[in-house]
Parts: structure tokens; C-alpha cells; sequence
């Protein structure tokens, strides 16, 4: 199935400028991009980021051996987002560099835990997560708790300059 992530360039530009800002002891930021779903005329997936929602300083938790660790707290906030309102969420951090950005093992193990918690409190929209570079992104989505999660294979981020990645011009 094609599952197709579009965002403007100024939602783009809002979440790399969150996730360089720096902290206290996190290594890195995280946070959590709104989505809205809906069909392709081929039966895929498109999702339409429309907002951000950064992980609070206090939501942190200090944890060696991790760049970036998120609280109960930090959860509880987005589930309450996506519960009170349409919308999907897909955990969101940045790995420096160029180039198409890979999740780490780390990133892999804790995503494929607490993503599909969110369809404990919106079971009708997909979920997700993304790991952005410098210039590209890489993602993963959820349709149900048990149906994920599928590579997001072309992402979108629509202003000036244009970017495409994945699909047919990869």
C-alpha cells in the first residue's frame, strides 16, 4: 500500500527549528506532528501533517544511553491530543546530517512499543513516526495497533523549494 506524508515547508521549517533547540540533558528533541488521513485515488494512504506538538523540557527523562527519552507525561499529552481531537500522531526527531536518515536500533524497538498506544485513544486515524535530516525523512506508519508498520513511501513537503522523497523520483 502506498502511504503518502505531505507538509508545508513552513510546518518543516517550525519542527526542525524545535528540534534544534537545545536541552538541558537531552542529547536530542522530539515531538509529535498532527496528521489527517485520507484515500488516494489508487487505494493508498495519503496524510496531511497540519500541526506540532513539541515535547515539553520537563517531559524529558534523563537516561544514559538514550539521545532523547520522553516521560509518561509527555505520552499522556499526545494521546489526550489525538482522543479530544481527528487527528493521528507521528512521533517526530532529527538525525544530523545529510541524506536519507535511518532509525536506529533504539529508535526502531521504543517506536513499535508506544506507537500503537495511540490507538487507544483515536483507533480511527493511522499513526506513525518519522526521523527527519537535514534534507530528507524516512517513515514509518500504523493503520491499526496490529497493521504496521508500513514504510511511508513518499513524503511530500510542499512550498519553495519543492521536495519529494520516495516514490517515483527516488
Amino acid at each position: 500500500m502506498t502511504v503518502h506524508l505531505k507538509m508545508t515547508r513552513d510546518l518543516l521549517g517550525r519542527v526542525h527549528d524545535d528540534l534544534a533547540r537545545p536541552h538541558e540533558f537531552a542529547l536530542e528533541r522530539v515531538g509529535f506532528l498532527t496528521a489527517r488521513p485520507g484515500r488516494l485515488q489508487d487505494g493508498g494512504l495519503v496524510l496531511i501533517a497540519g500541526g506540532y506538538l513539541p515535547v515539553a523540557d520537563e517531559d524529558y527523562l534523563d537516561r544514559p544511553g538514550y539521545g532523547a527519552l520522553m516521560g509518561s507525561a509527555a505520552i499522556r499529552k499526545a494521546l489526550q491530543h489525538t482522543y479530544n481531537n481527528p487527528v493521528g500522531m507521528i512521533h517526530v526527531h532529527e538525525h544530523l546530517g545529510r541524506g536519507r536518515p535511518g532509525f536506529s536500533r533504539t529508535d526502531e524497538r521504543e517506536m513499535r512499543k508506544f506507537v500503537p498506544d495511540f490507538f487507544n485513544a483515536r483507533a480511527d486515524v493511522p499513526h506513525g513516526a518519522l526521523v527527519l535530516s537535514e534534507d530528507s525523512a524516512r517513515g514509518y506508519c500504523w493503520l491499526s495497533r496490529v497493521d504496521g508498520p508500513l514504510p511511508i513511501s513518499r513524503i511530500t513537503v510542499v512550498g519553495s523549494p519543492m521536495l519529494r522523497i520516495g516514490g517515483r523520483d527516488e
